[in-house]
């Protein structure tokens, strides 16, 4: 259960950090912050990365295997760096029609899946 734990919360905690680091250019694009100075902008996102915290934190805790959970260090890194990709693509494909998936981007996608097992490989 710690693993899955684990997932869910990285899962949760990337959706709050796709906000923070690319949301705001949807809410300028949206003409709500358009003339916000940047200060403005980077004290939202620190708000919004804030929460991503609340989740990162304990995934790292409860998953790691120094903490009685079920993946190594690497192993959570590499999770967390696919749940990362993957949470990317589907915001950009919501919140960005203009940008589209292509076929490097399909195989950039296997390659980080080879990451996956080959980090897990014993």
């Amino acid at each position: 259960m710690k693993g899955l734990y684990t997932i869910l919360l990285l899962i949760v905690s990337n959706v709050f950090m796709t906000f923070a680091w690319y949301g705001h250019l949807k809410l300028q694009e949206m003409k709500i912050i358009n003339n916000w100075p940047l200060i403005g902008v980077i004290l939202i996102s620190w708000m919004t990365a804030f929460f991503e915290y609340f989740c990162q934190i304990p995934a790292n805790r409860i998953g790691f295997q120094g903490n009685g959970g079920p993946f190594t260090l690497l192993q959570l890194k590499v999770i967390q760096e696919v749940i990362t990709l993957i949470i990317f693509a589907f915001f950009t494909m919501i919140f960005f029609q203009g940008e589209t998936l292509k076929w490097n981007h399909l195989a950039a996608a296997v390659c980080l899946v080879l990451a996956v097992y080959f980090v897990f490989l014993k």
